[in-house]
Formats: structure tokens, C-alpha cells, sequence
């Protein structure tokens, strides 16, 4: 597909950024419960350093948003990537001491960094004209295709870089992506921040009790919870039925192919049929995911399951953002925004910090049958409003 709209130069740098960004949170997720394990003076809380990483971008995206609403995108994206420096280096800095609450911080601030890169997404819609903003949203998140090899292989590459330290140069590393996210984002050249905010802003109230909006927000919040609750209990359940520990990668990486490869022509499918539709396909296919799992545990029930969950997530997070997109005006974009933003990540955070006890306390089966209800409740509200839509085309 052709990227051949209006502020395409912008949306490719972006994409790029996006790139760096997953391919740095990627390589963090890869590593973090190993050597949260190796540092933790409670192997209880080996999977904390994740689970703050996901709350420092639950905290995050609000401030960013309104930080963003002052000072502009760029500024803000800079000082994100800022965050992402900072984060690698106390990381590397605190396997350097073997220091578990310092490796904790730094997960905290990567966290924060991909608050404010989550952003990247919103920008690319305003750096071209509305026509083509679903395609731009697909382009910025197909950037984390290269994060599903890259990442991976981050910890690999850096992991003897300082000798007698293991993965202290992975952080290292990890640390380049982001100065060389910095770097590229000071290219950008987005309206300032005062021209999105042109004309009346309507009250928060009056915004919030949007039919629309409401159903962008959920669906994009129950798609992302959704996935990352059985992507981080994956590896547990791979191992817990026997399965080697080289069997896992592969399971993971395919998944991350699945999140973003379909985002290279999920816009144009928006732009097809619909942002609705899509998210109702993705609702689809994360159910997909669970009968999937109930039908066994082998290699490949693992392996095809977690594609659906990553192309379920695609259709329905991509879907839900081009949907919130058509539901405020331009003075009320960048508070709508964080508000949504703020949303999902407080869903995902709660995800996350709750799939290892559900998994440990009731099982891998029964941790996927709990997330049908949320699916079921999040295709309901969008089939609703599709009807809704349509009585109301035809009435006039």
C-alpha cells in the first residue's frame, strides 16, 4: 500500500518512532520477570518490574495529554523519549548494583515514556487531513512489526556488551533506540499546539454522554485488556503444561507479528467498511483466541491462539481510536484523548497485575473464560450503536 496522503513525511517518522518505542517496551517484557526473578528478595514479586511498567503508562497518559495540550505534540514526544533514556540507564545502573527497587524504577519510567508515545498514534491523524487519519493510525501502529524481531533480540545482542555484567548492555542498547527517537522526533514539524484547540469546546459531560464515544473507549480499553491479561499468562500456561521453554519465543513473537502486521491495511479496511465493523471483527476473533484454547494445550493451540489475539487486538484498538476520532471537535481533541488513553492503560494495568494470580489461583482455562464476559459486553455495546446509527440514517 502506497503511503500517498498529506503529511506523509510526518506519519513515516512517526511510524519509525513507534518502532523504536515498541521495539524498547518489547525487549523490556522479554526480560524483565527473568531478572526481576534473579534481583527480587521475594520471588513473589519477580513480575513487578512489568506490572509497574504498565501503571507508569496508565499514570502517564493523562499528564502527557494535557502536558501536550500546552506545550505541543513535539515537545512532548521529546520529552517522553527523555523518560525512555532516563529508564534504560537507572535500569542498567541497577543491574550494575543488583539493586531490585532501582530496576523496578526504571521499568516505572519506560512505562512513563510509552504514556507519552502513545500519543504518536493521535499525531499522525493530525498531521494529515481527515480522509486519510484511519490509514495514518494503521501506518504509526504497523510500526510495531519491526518490534516483534527487534525486540527480542535486543537482550541477545547487548547481553555481554560490559563484560561480567549480563544485560547491562542490553539496557544500553535499549537506551540508542531511544536517542535515536529523540533525534527523529526534533524533525517533526505538527501544527502547533493552539491550532487543534480552534473553536468551542463543549462540556466534559456533554462530550462523555456520546454514545460513540463511550463505545470507542470500551472497546479499545476491553481489546487491549484482553490481550495483554493472556499474552503475559502465556508463558506461565506454556510451561505449566510441559512444554520446553524454547517453545515460548516463537509463541510470542508470532503474536506480536499478529498485534501489528494487519495495520498495513487495517485503515483501508476502516475506511471500507467502517470503524464499528473492525472492532466488531476484533471482539470476533479474541473470542476466536478462547475457543482456541479450550480445544487444547499443544504447540500449535498456543501458537494459533495468540495470533487471534494479536489480530483481534489490532482490529479492535485500531478500530476503537478511528471511531474516537470522529466523536469530539478539534478544540476537544487533546483532552478527549488523554481521557481515553488514561482509560485503557488503567484497564491494562489492572489486567496485568491480575493474570499471574488468576492463572495461579484458578488456571489458564478458566483465566480465558473469565475475559469472554468483557468481549461480549464490548461487541454488544458496538452492534448497538451500528444499529443506532443506522435507525437514525434512515429516519433523517
Amino acid at each position: 500500500m502506497a503511503l500517498l496522503f498529506p503529511g506523509r513525511r510526518n506519519v513515516l517518522l512517526l511510524a519509525v518512532c513507534q518502532s523504536l518505542l515498541l521495539s524498547a517496551i518489547v525487549m523490556a517484557m522479554a526480560l524483565g520477570a527473568l531478572l526481576g526473578n534473579t534481583l527480587a528478595p521475594d520471588k513473589r514479586l519477580a513480575t513487578l518490574p512489568v506490572a509497574l511498567m504498565v501503571i507508569g503508562t496508565a499514570l502517564a497518559s493523562l499528564p502527557a495529554g494535557l502536558l501536550m495540550r500546552r506545550i505541543g505534540r513535539r515537545a512532548g514526544f521529546l520529552l517522553g523519549v527523555s523518560l525512555g533514556v532516563a529508564g534504560s540507564l537507572v535500569c542498567a545502573l541497577a543491574l550494575h548494583r543488583m539493586s531490585f527497587a532501582g530496576f523496578a524504577f526504571g521499568y516505572f519510567l519506560l512505562g512513563a515514556y510509552q504514556g507519552f508515545g502513545n500519543y504518536y498514534r493521535f499525531a499522525a491523524v493530525e498531521a494529515t487531513d481527515a480522509a486519510h487519519g484511519s490509514r495514518a493510525i494503521s501506518w504509526v501502529v504497523a510500526g510495531g512489526v519491526v518490534a516483534a524481531f527487534l525486540g527480542p533480540q535486543l537482550g541477545q545482542w547487548g547481553r555481554d556488551w560490559v563484560a561480567g555484567e549480563f544485560f547491562v548492555g542490553s539496557y544500553l542498547v535499549q537506551g540508542l533506540l531511544s536517542v535515536a527517537a529523540f533525534v527523529l522526533l526534533a524533525r517533526l514539524a505538527l501544527p502547533p499546539a493552539a491550532a487543534p484547540q480552534a473553536g468551542e469546546a463543549r462540556p466534559l459531560a456533554e462530550i462523555l454522554a456520546q454514545p460513540a464515544l463511550r463505545t470507542a473507549i470500551l472497546g479499545a480499553a476491553a481489546g487491549y485488556a484482553v490481550m495483554i491479561m493472556v499474552m503475559t499468562a502465556t508463558p506461565l500456561a506454556m510451561v505449566g503444561c510441559g512444554l520446553p521453554r524454547t517453545d515460548v519465543t516463537p509463541v510470542i513473537q508470532w503474536h506480536v507479528v499478529g498485534m501489528f502486521a494487519p495495520s498495513f491495511f487495517t485503515g483501508i479496511l476502516v475506511k471500507r467498511w467502517g470503524a464499528l465493523r473492525i472492532m466488531q471483527a476484533g471482539f470476533l476473533l479474541l473470542l476466536v483466541n478462547v475457543g482456541l484454547v479450550l480445544m487444547g494445550n499443544d504447540f500449535l493451540n498456543f501458537l494459533s491462539a495468540l495470533v487471534f489475539l494479536g489480530v483481534g487486538w489490532n482490529f479492535a484498538f485500531i478500530g476503537g481510536t478511528a471511531l474516537l476520532t470522529q466523536a469530539y471537535r478539534p478544540a476537544e481533541q487533546l483532552k478527549v484523548q488523554a481521557i481515553n488513553e488514561s482509560a485503557v492503560f488503567g484497564l491494562v494495568a489492572l489486567a496485568t497485575l491480575s493474570a499471574g494470580w488468576l492463572y495461579d489461583r484458578f488456571g489458564w482455562v478458566t483465566l480465558n473464560l473469565a475475559v469472554v464476559p468483557l468481549l461480549v459486553v464490548a461487541l454488544g455495546a458496538a452492534l448497538f450503536l451500528e444499529r443506532r446509527q443506522r435507525l437514525f440514517l434512515a429516519t433523517g
